[in-house]
């Protein structure tokens, strides 16, 4: 079975709920005006791209990583902006989505290209990206995953204790006010199953005690609420996304990635477990969330996966070299914004490999 015929039967398991084929691609609008946000979340997209590319290339004799996604330096509102974004709309309607990185066998690579191909025309990439070993879309995210985790996991910890000790409190100071159910659910609680139990709060205060326990109860409340809530950084695919990712696996038949770039790691996901993790509703509200309305992703609904759901792809990242710029446009109006230089990403070559499904020397 090709690699493009695995895609198309999972794809027929998602559920409609979550990916509708039935509905047309909305072909969106091109943006009027850019924002001082646009062009340093630009740059950082860019600065991400880089340094996943330099790390495969300097990983391997084999393999050569280059820019691959249709990108253009104009932005909205300068001359020739509006053109370059109907053609980018156009091809999404015929070959679907470019990942960024396009990865091959140094044999099917030409040093002329000086690993960018994104600007040759579409004749010749239809010889060349078949040939791909992979396809790599690269996001970028402005944390550090492992202070973010551990923050998490020192808040997760306090709301812990939290519960427990607010269950003992009840069952020691007020069990005489309590139901049998309510004593069975109280002493059902314990540390491997605070963030599945859920309760009403029972509103009882025609005495003293009974506003003192209705106040415990709400505390206990909070406290799972806390623990329960989801709390992670995202691999975040677009469900509009889905549909161009799909048609560009079949128009090219080349496995397809995401890497997600952290500040200080980086963790990837193939987009064959990201529909095997939505296609299975028992995932949903475990392993990934979809969210209407994200502004981080133009309010668009999104898939969010956990990013350690995934392959941790660099262990460590040095940090790059930042700085403010401005940019004029017409009429004088100054946009400014960061740009980023430099950084390594110290890739853990057998879970790079691994994800890509290669054999490593």
């Amino acid at each position: 079975m090709t690699y493009k015929e695995k895609i198309q039967q999972l794809i027929d398991k998602i559920p409609t709920t979550i990916v509708d084929w039935s509905v047309e691609r909305v072909r969106s609008k091109a943006p009027t005006q850019a924002f001082s946000e646009f062009l340093t979340n630009r740059e950082q997209g860019d600065w991400a791209e880089r340094l996943v590319l330099s790390a495969i290339n300097a990983l391997s004799e084999d393999l050569v990583a280059v820019h691959y996604g249709k990108s253009d330096a104009r932005i909205a509102g300068e001359e020739g902006f509006e053109q370059f974004y109907e053609a980018y709309q156009d091809e999404l309607d015929t070959i679907g989505k470019r990942p960024d990185i396009l990865v091959l066998k140094k044999s099917d690579y030409d040093v002329a290209w000086n690993y960018n191909i994104s600007s040759l025309p579409k004749n010749q990439l239809d010889v060349v990206v078949p040939k791909g070993v992979a396809g790599i879309e690269i996001r970028s995210s402005s944390f550090l995953i492992e202070k973010y985790d551990a923050e998490i996991q020192r808040k997760q910890n306090i709301y812990k204790n939290v519960a427990l000790s607010t269950k003992i409190l009840i069952l020691e100071n007020y069990i005489d006010l309590l139901t049998p159910e309510w004593i069975a659910l109280l002493n059902s609680i314990n540390e491997t199953n605070l963030g599945i139990i859920s309760f009403r709060v029972p509103n009882r205060r025609s005495s003293q005690r009974l506003v003192e326990l209705t106040n415990l109860f709400k505390d206990l409340k909070d406290a799972l609420t806390r623990i329960q809530k989801r709390d992670f950084l995202s691999i975040t695919p677009k469900v509009e996304d889905i549909k161009v990712v799909h048609l560009w696996t079949q128009t090219y038949n080349v496995p397809h990635f995401y890497f997600q770039v952290f500040f200080d790691k980086v963790y990837g996901i193939s987009f064959e477990q990201i529909l095997e993790l939505i296609s299975d509703s028992s995932n949903e509200g475990q392993k990934f969330f979809v969210e209407g309305g994200d502004v981080k992703n133009q309010n668009k609904t999104t898939i969010k996966i956990n990013s350690k759901v995934g392959k941790e792809i660099a262990y460590k990242v040095d940090f790059p070299n930042h700085k403010s710029q401005v940019k004029e446009l017409d009429r004088g109006r100054l946009l400014f914004h960061v740009t980023f230089e430099g950084g390594t990403a110290y890739l853990n070559v057998t879970n790079l490999f691994d994800l890509l499904n290669l054999k490593s020397s």
